[in-house]
């Protein structure tokens, strides 16, 4: 696969510019029920570059709503001279913002979750209505950017080093954090809101600017999330390019793994495409942050609370349709529960309400592109020439829009190579197994490692899988689903993962750079390890 395939995921092109491919009376955007599209500042063409002013002369995209696959509007993305001319401002924008003390900086991204609290509801149904998650999980996710902020907030207070002891005397010790400079982000559809939200709230209290491009499908959500951000800077009389944009598809992703002026660079993607990232960054010696693949499992055992374990597992593999990174795809049931869990979460799975995403009540919304559903039918086929058996889905629904039924399979080995594959839709793999050793090397059997849950009562179990011979996964469960993070922790996973950690915890690191520094306030000069060199 080229790279230039690699970075754009689905897009929709006009034939030309001038000529619009799709009819203005068409677009969402004009429709009288959409109306609160207007709110977020988005109309029938928007600008796709911001870096202080509004621009882009890229080739036409559309976009479009996969519950009915009409278009919403479309977005003139950014041009290679665009984009050069996006980080050249965003450095000159970093020389200003690196001087602004920390707590000050806090104090915008403060005003910045503020103004994200006061289009929530707009901002959620454009989430909705662009991405095709439900309305709730799309307003959940502009709170996570929310509560990331209010996070980065106290942050912005505390980030620092210590003060080590030195052997030398009349020497101090420290270790001095900097910004990196300029923070490139490049989002993927399933949380075009939250992701960006993680790494720009972060990257701001630490003194770094930001330069983000999101999933070309859902370039409307970009844009009026930069409007936004942008509102705050320009109250504050700050430059704007401290939080730049550039819409696109592949030559600007491209260009900003190569770019030697992007101090970090954080991917959130597949596996496949972040590996190639990696060899990019990596070739310039770059620091990159990759939150890719997630092959997640639920592991079950004799003693679980029934109670819990259905529901958490409904939620964890219905949820956003399948399209989570922390989608549970491996249900790993003990033989003496087996046959009970699957006959209670078949029939959950039936009285699962599906409908239009922004339907309040709905908890089922579509597939994002036409091309998932595609990949939806082929694993299913996959799966069954490997010898599972369909318990129930596995076939597109009879309505407008990229919908599926969500599926549950059984009877395929815990090593078949479609369980060892993560497809990015709503199928659930049901396996069956006899001992907890056997339970956690199927866990870890798999490329990736980003989240686990088993459900027990058992406390010495709880704490061998907690422990170095448990789980190899960077998020670990017990007894709730893998999906549902809370913004505190660290947010990432091992091997084919990534290894990156975003959100909370220490993650603010990786938007930093450490040094080591020795300040001889002595009229001496002792070495260290008492070398005499006289």
């Amino acid at each position: 696969m080229q790279v230039a395939r690699l970075f754009a995921v689905r897009i929709k092109l006009s034939p030309s510019v001038g000529a619009a491919a799709v009819n203005m009376s068409t677009l969402l955007v004009n429709r009288p029920q959409y109306s609160w599209l207007r709110e977020l500042g988005l109309s029938e063409d928007n600008d796709g570059v911001y870096n202080g002013s509004w621009g882009g002369q890229g080739q036409v995209v559309t976009s479009y709503c996969p519950a009915n696959n009409e278009p919403i509007a479309r977005v003139r993305p950014a041009t290679m001279a665009e984009y050069e001319e996006t980080v050249q401002k965003a450095q000159e924008a970093w020389k200003v913002w690196a001087d602004v003390p920390a707590p000050k900086r806090g104090e915008v991204v403060r005003q910045i979750g503020d103004a994200l609290r006061g289009k929530i509801k707009a901002l959620g149904s454009l989430v909705s209505l662009e991405m095709g998650k439900i309305y709730v999980e799309g307003v959940g996710e502009v709170q996570e950017y929310v509560d990331v902020c209010d996070y980065a907030v106290g942050l912005s207070r505390m980030i620092g080093g210590p003060i080590l002891p030195s052997e030398r005397p009349g020497h101090a010790l420290i270790e001095q954090w900097n910004p990196v400079g300029l923070v490139g982000v490049i989002t993927a559809f399933n949380f075009p809101v939250a992701v960006y939200g993680w790494n720009n709230a972060i990257a701001l209290i630490c003194g770094n600017v930001c330069l983000w491009k999101g999933a070309p499908t859902t370039p409307l959500t970009s844009v009026a999330v930069t409007r936004i951000v942008a509102e705050v800077l320009e109250r504050n009389h700050l430059p704007g390019a401290i939080c730049s944009m550039t819409c696109g598809g592949a030559d600007i992703g491209t260009a900003m793994a190569k770019d030697e002026r992007v101090g970090l660079l954080s991917f959130t993607g597949s596996t496949q495409v972040g590996k190639q990232v990696a060899m990019m960054v990596q070739e310039r010696f770059g620091r990159q942050l990759l939150e890719l693949g997630g092959n997640n499992a639920i592991i079950v055992f004799e003693d679980a609370d029934l109670n819990l374990v259905v529901p958490s597992a409904v939620f964890a593999s219905v949820g956003t349709a399948g399209q989570r990174c922390t989608t549970t795809r491996r249900l790993m049931l003990h033989e003496s529960v087996h046959d009970d869990v699957v006959e209670r979460i078949a029939k959950a799975y039936k009285q699962i309400r599906i409908g239009d995403p922004w339907d309040p009540s709905t908890l089922y919304g579509p597939l994002h592109t036409k091309q998932a559903v595609q990949q939806y039918l082929a694993a299913i086929e996959q799966a069954k020439q490997q010898g599972g058996t369909l318990v129930c889905g596995g076939k597109i629904m009879d309505r407008p829009g990229n919908y599926v039924e969500p599926t549950i399979i059984t009877g395929l080995p815990h090593d078949a190579p479609i369980v060892h594959t993560e497809t990015f839709v709503p199928i659930l793999y049901v396996l069956k197994f006899k001992t907890e050793d056997e339970a956690f090397a199927w866990n870890n059997e798999v490329k990736q490692g980003l989240s686990s849950s088993i459900f027990t009562k058992d406390m010495g179990r709880v704490f061998r899988w907690l422990g170095p011979k448990g789980s190899d996964c960077g998020i670990v469960n017990v007894n709730i689903p893998t999906s549902g993070a809370e913004i505190g922790g660290a947010f990432g996973g091992e091997k084919h993962t990534g290894g990156g950690r975003e959100s909370g915890s220490d993650s603010w690191k990786q938007y930093m750079r450490r040094s080591t520094c020795t300040i001889n306030y002595s009229k001496d000069l002792p070495l260290a390890q008492g070398i005499k060199f006289e």
